[in-house]
Formats: structure tokens, sequence, C-alpha cells
């Protein structure tokens, strides 16, 4: 089955297609939402086209909402500028985009050395929206949880990385809480478009490129060309243990809905984002497979890059802290509960997990 009719078969069956077939005339509200991810993401770009036929499947067609790509209204990363000012009604977007407005927006997406997937949705769940939602209220807006890659690869490398002294002058495609981190490591974070990453690794102008996962980072591979520039494929992606995606709406026109198409909105949301983790989860596996047959060399990050990059990043939160209450608030918010989780993990999957991992390399 391909993976956009994984993600579209998950939606409300029967439901879905009678929301489909519903005629704009039936539809009593209907807005547009944006999209921060092109269509070849179509994980991605797929969740939001899910979350909008399940609002209308929700609603009997009542709420439609129209989903653009970026570009087609707005640039991607205009996505919550068009939100707030209400050139659109919503988007589907990463908020760690917006990390130049504020860099707490970055801790609802995720934060190196953070929480994975499952920890995230806890969070969120247990009260950590809110604290989003506040910070968003100050731009217009207010969104739900929709949709996580789960845990990301740490990239493709022309070069080993034997210890975390290799990092120094290595050109890496980052951006955010990662660029800072990896740049006090000595690295030289970069922003290459997509479309120029294999040719900037080709010429050296990149050394490394983080991209998602496995499903998504095949589909940037170019028929093999990134991993013979690029061989080596390393993990784990210590940045994002977990990569939350949100679906945002204007906050005067989702206040104004009647209370039936708000608990359509988050309900269409959650089943959304438990579908879109769902989806990757299931792809990834593969994907991983036919990367490594056509070439990738797995490699995990040296212990001592992972230490130093642990407390790089104690460094960085501690300079946007002392300038940053409300990112301050939110990160330590966030700690806390990762703190309890673990104390429950240790004791649970982590444990489980561990046994069962090495019975598979016992065969």
């Amino acid at each position: 089955m391909g993976r956009r009719r994984f993600v579209a078969a998950a939606a409300l069956g029967a439901a879905g297609v009678a929301a489909g077939s519903a005629s704009a005339d039936a539809a009593e509200v209907t807005w547009r939402l944006t999209s921060s991810f092109p269509k070849s993401l179509d994980l991605l770009y797929g969740g939001a086209e899910l979350f909008a036929r399940q609002v209308g499947a929700i609603t009997g067609g009542r709420f439609r909402i129209d989903v653009f790509p970026p570009g087609d209204i707005v640039p991607g990363l205009g996505a919550l500028d068009a939100v707030g000012a209400g050139t659109v009604e919503a988007c589907q977007t990463e908020l760690d985009y917006y990390y130049g407005k504020d860099p707490a927006f970055a801790l609802p997406t995720a934060f190196p050395f953070g929480m994975n997937a499952r920890e995230q949705t806890a969070y969120a769940l247990a009260g950590g929206l809110d604290a989003t939602n506040a910070l968003l209220a100050d731009y217009g807006a207010i969104a739900y949880p929709a949709g996580n890659t789960g845990a990301q690869m740490g990239g493709f490398f022309r070069r080993e990385i034997r210890s975390a002294g290799d990092l120094a002058g290595l050109k890496i495609r980052a951006g955010g809480l990662a660029g800072r981190v990896l740049q006090k490591l000595g690295a030289v974070p970069a922003q290459t478009p997509r479309g120029e990453i294999v040719a900037a690794l080709g010429a050296g102008t990149l050394d490394a490129v983080t991209w998602v996962g496995p499903y998504d980072d095949a589909r940037i591979d170019e028929g093999g060309k990134l991993q013979k520039v690029a061989p080596y494929y390393y993990y784990p992606g210590w940045w994002r243990g977990g990569s939350m995606v949100h679906v945002v709406f204007n906050k005067a026109k989702h206040d104004a809905l009647k209370e039936e198409f708000k608990a359509a909105l988050r309900t269409a949301a959650l089943s959304t984002h438990a579908q879109v983790l769902a989806s990757y989860d299931a792809a990834n596996p593969g994907a991983l497979k036919k990367l490594v047959i056509g070439g990738a060399e797995l490699r995990a990050f040296p212990q001592d890059l992972l230490e130093a990059a642990y407390k790089a990043s104690g460094e960085v939160y501690k300079e946007i802290s002392d300038a940053n209450p409300r990112f301050k608030s939110m990160l330590d918010a966030a700690i806390a509960f990762r703190a309890d989780q673990y104390l429950w993990w240790q004791v649970s999957e982590y444990t489980f997990d561990n046994f069962m991992i090495r019975q598979r390399a016992r065969g």
C-alpha cells in the first residue's frame, strides 16, 4: 500500500468518503489551510489532507477545510504570520520554524536531548499544550498537535566522525537550537535549500546534511547520488528525539466557532497526530533497509560527541533562559516532566525493548 494511501485509509472509513463527496454548497464554514511542507513530503503533507477530511467527516461536510501547499498562498515559513493576520484561517507547520521570533517556539517541536514522540504527546496533553498556546496567543493563534515524525536520524556525512573534535569546521545543514549547539562544538551551521543539497555535498561546500528519518531521507537521495557523495549515515538525531507537527488556527476565527466545530478540530487533529506517527513507524524500517542496500553506511555518533553535545546543549539553554523568562519556564516544565517519564520508562518500555532487541540480535 502506498504511503499516501496508508494515511488516507486511516481516516474515518466510509464517513471519510462521504465527506469527500460533500459539495461546497453544503458547508456552513469554509476555511483555507496552508501547509509548511511540500507535497513531496507525502506523510507530512498527507497529514494536512487527512486532518481536513476528518473535520469534514465529523461534521457531515458542514465544516470544509481546503488544503494548499507552500507557495500557493504564502511561503512555507510564512504560515504562522498568515494565520495570525487572517490571510488563511489555519496552517500545518512545525513551530520551531519560528525560532527567530522567539526561541521558545522550538520547544513544542523538539529540542536537543529533549523527549521522544510518546513523551512529547503525553506532555502536550498533560498540560504542555497550554504553555504552547499561551505563546501562540501573542501571535493571534491557537494550536493542537497533529503529527510527529518520531526520532530522527543524525544525517548524511561526507566523512566519518570518530570523535567530537571531528566536528570542528564541519559545514552542516542545521538551524535553530541544533545549529547553536553544533556551533558550540565547532561546526558551521548552514541553510541549504533542499534542491541544492546533493550538489553542495558533491562540491564540498557542505559536509553533512540533517533531514528527517529514513523514509523522507530516501526521498532526497536522488537515485543514490546522495549516498555516493555522503555515504555515512549517522544516528541518533540527538536534536530531535521526536519532531511534533501542529495545526494552527487564527484564534479569533477559532473562538468564534460553535462548540461542535471546535471539538471537530481537536478530534481530527489528535486522530491525525496518531496516524502520522504510525505512518512513519510503519515506513521507516523498510526505507532504512533500502538506504543500506543502496550503499549508506550506518554509523553511531561517538559517545564523546554525544556527551559534548549534551553539555553544550545545557550551556545554550542557560544562555537563552537568562534572557528569555518564557523559554526558561517552558523548558523547565518540559525537563521536569521528562525526568518523571524516565522513572517510568526505565521499568517499563526501556527494559522490555532492550531485552527484545538483544534477543533479536541473538537470532
